[in-house]
């Protein structure tokens, strides 16, 4: 037998597998757990109940904008923000966060393939040096959970799309306590000076793509910004699964 005639039956044999690994553990959707056609997608009542955001928000902060005839929010107008591009799939609620928290404490890693099948539409055009960072945690959140959400979302990006993830770029140098429930002021002291660039971070001139599961008010995401901004960075963007939206003030 050739080596093409081996090859083929190798992947006949994959496909049968993968057939009957289907048909024993059909897909499911990742909200509810109801079976569904495809891997990764959801049932049409979860479907339905997701506010998807896509790219109709606010050119530079994304949030969604209403009867307005420019394209940016005011308060990007007032104040531009240090992420020049900031997009997320879904707006916070039930079914987007019981992904989030499933995901980070019920060690469902495999949800960061469905968060980031949603998440990638919305990658804009980058260069080709361009980076995925996903926003870091202390070593301890790792050590007890195992595993960064982030950095699963990000490379799963990152390999459909053939840009390189750079998990060690920047990283947390000091623990903070979570943030929710804190004020914007309160979050703003809490991150400051809690991130530093690695000593041989090669990000000069480049553009790099900040990778999260949720945003609220943005502190923690733009005291990084604001770290990558002074170690050289040209341009620094923010991709997360959902964003907090009927925030009264959102503020950056």
């Amino acid at each position: 037998m050739t080596w093409v005639g081996v090859m083929w039956g190798v992947a006949h044999v994959r496909r049968g597998g993968l057939w009957l690994l289907d048909l024993v553990l059909p897909p499911r959707c990742p909200g509810c757990g109801a079976i569904v056609g495809t891997l990764n997608s959801f049932c049409p009542p979860c479907w339905t109940s997701l506010d998807f955001l896509g790219h109709s928000g606010c050119e530079s902060c994304g949030i969604p904008l209403e009867a307005i005839d420019h394209g940016t929010c005011a308060g990007c107008l007032a104040r531009p923000p240090r992420i020049a591009r900031t997009r997320a799939a879904v707006a916070y609620g039930d079914i987007a966060g019981s992904l989030a928290i499933r995901l980070k404490y019920g060690r469902k890693i495999a949800l960061a393939k469905a968060m980031a099948r949603y998440m990638l539409p919305l990658v804009g055009e980058l260069p080709a040096d361009a980076l995925l960072v996903p926003v870091p945690l202390n070593r301890r959140r790792i050590a007890v959970r195992g595993f960064n959400q982030s950095l699963l979302i990000a490379r799963e990006i990152g390999r459909k799309r053939g840009v390189r993830v750079a998990p060690r770029i920047i990283r947390r140098i000091r623990p903070t306590p979570p943030l929710k429930g804190m004020s914007f002021t309160e979050r703003q002291k809490t991150v400051a000076g809690a991130f530093a660039l690695a000593a041989k971070a090669d990000i000069a001139g480049r553009t790099i793509v900040l990778v999260d599961d949720v945003l609220t008010t943005g502190s923690t995401a733009e005291a990084c910004a604001q770290t990558l901004l002074r170690g050289g960075a040209a341009r620094v963007e923010l991709l997360c699964w959902s964003r907090v939206v009927r925030n009264p003030i959102f503020v950056r």
